[in-house]
């Protein structure tokens, strides 16, 4: 049974799987746990006994409602570990089982997958390549899942045509662009996965809708380092929206004052003037995100987190705070970073960051991101160790659930 220790050190992150409609199907999850020095990923590395822990911690221990909430999670899954018969945590309405790509196939295997689909498990086929050994396995797949940078554009209209042959929906993985998503969609895959959606497409001819021009220049004035108490005030007050959503989120759990608050005024004098900047410039970017909700909530988790670990770089917590909150902006309004960052007041080491990743403040930011993103080699490179910044992902994703919820 895992011990105290080792609870300490298992490290967690995700990774969105969305539907055709844009919407969260599913979460990967990316887990190890940190006292191994193998890979990141949980199937990446050897041994039932570390996969049993790093599960066991997550689903028991943790409550793994804390990083996917609601939704399915993906597991990966080591041979020894499918072929035991240690109970598994958890039931086959919240989790798919992935089989990963190199695991040896056999009778023997073959025969545990079937017990496992045969319980309600879901099953899906991770980076899959087709190789005529691995028909019994598609037969009882629920979910294939195609990874399109392994394979040329032809390879990849081979395989959506022969899986069509087969009951099952079709997941395109390691989706990092635009365009691999739009030829995805027109190839009729169900289900994508990866970053894409935190990506920027530029389009530098088209200029920024009016209606994110005007909260574009609301953001900037919120910004202003010299702005007074009265002249938020009157921001706020202008929009009623912008006022019944940031009064909500006075009272919500995401904040946890203890008790109610009953205007904007009374908000301003507890909270202050920077608390409720903060505050009412969330409310603005959440409105200003375009596509999937996963991006503001991702903008959130990043602005949370920096906040969390930003004294480990020498950096105030608030700053910390808003280099997350803006390092999505050029993907909100589809313009180059720099073009949009340089309207507003923010201070030269952000723009730095925020524009080039330059500076201790750059050096967050990128600690951040790759953290999220699963690259955890990168992310403790002369930073936080990846236990720091494990709870801290846990708890911003958290806190941006929350908050989400309440605006």
């Amino acid at each position: 049974m895992t011990n105290v220790a080792d609870l300490s050190s298992i490290v967690l992150a995700r990774q969105p799987i969305f539907d055709r409609q844009y919407n969260i199907h599913a979460y990967e999850l990316l887990f190890r746990n940190n006292t191994s020095q193998q890979s990141a990923d949980i199937g990446r590395y050897s041994g039932d006994i570390a996969t049993t822990r790093v599960i066991n911690y997550s689903f028991l221990e943790l409550g793994i409602e804390r990083v996917i909430g609601t939704h399915l999670a993906f597991v990966n899954l080591t041979r020894n570990f499918i072929l035991s018969d240690d109970p598994i945590p958890f039931g086959g309405e919240r989790v798919v089982l992935e089989i990963l790509e190199d695991i040896d196939i056999d009778n023997e295997l073959i025969h545990a997958v079937k017990k496992l689909a045969l319980a309600g498990y879901h099953i899906a086929l991770d980076d899959f390549i087709f190789h005529e050994s691995l028909r019994p396995l598609i037969e009882l797949a629920t979910i294939i899942k195609v990874d399109i940078l392994a394979l040329s554009e032809a390879e990849l209209r081979q395989h959506v045509a022969l899986l069509r042959e087969y009951p099952v929906k079709l997941l395109a993985e390691k989706v990092e662009t635009k365009a691999e998503f739009e030829l995805c969609m027109a190839l009729g895959f169900d289900y994508f996965q990866g970053y894409f959606f935190c990506r920027p497409e530029i389009i530098s001819d088209k200029p920024i809708p009016d209606s994110k021009l005007k909260l574009l220049e609301l953001l900037s004035k919120l910004q202003d380092p010299d702005i007074e108490f009265k002249t938020i005030e009157s921001i706020i007050r202008q929009d009623p929206g912008l006022s019944l959503k940031l009064l909500r989120l006075l009272n919500s759990a995401a904040i946890g004052f203890p008790r109610q608050i009953n205007s904007l005024r009374e908000g301003l004098v507890i909270l202050g003037l920077k608390a409720i900047k903060t505050w009412t410039t969330i409310i603005v970017m959440s409105e200003m995100s375009p596509g999937p909700a996963e991006l503001i909530q991702v903008t959130l988790v990043r602005a949370k987190m920096a906040e969390k670990i930003a004294p480990e770089f020498d950096c105030h917590s608030e700053a910390g705070f808003l280099l997350g909150l803006f390092s999505t902006i050029d993907t909100m309004l589809s313009k180059p970073m720099n073009e949009v960052i340089n309207s507003i007041p923010l201070s030269n080491e952000s723009k730095l960051a925020l524009i080039s990743r330059g500076g201790i403040k750059g050096q967050l930011l990128n600690c951040i991101i790759d953290y999220c993103e699963g690259r955890w080699s990168q992310s403790s490179e002369d930073g936080p160790s990846l236990e720091k910044l494990s709870n801290a992902y846990i708890e911003a994703n958290e806190w941006a659930t929350m908050t989400l919820n309440t605006i």
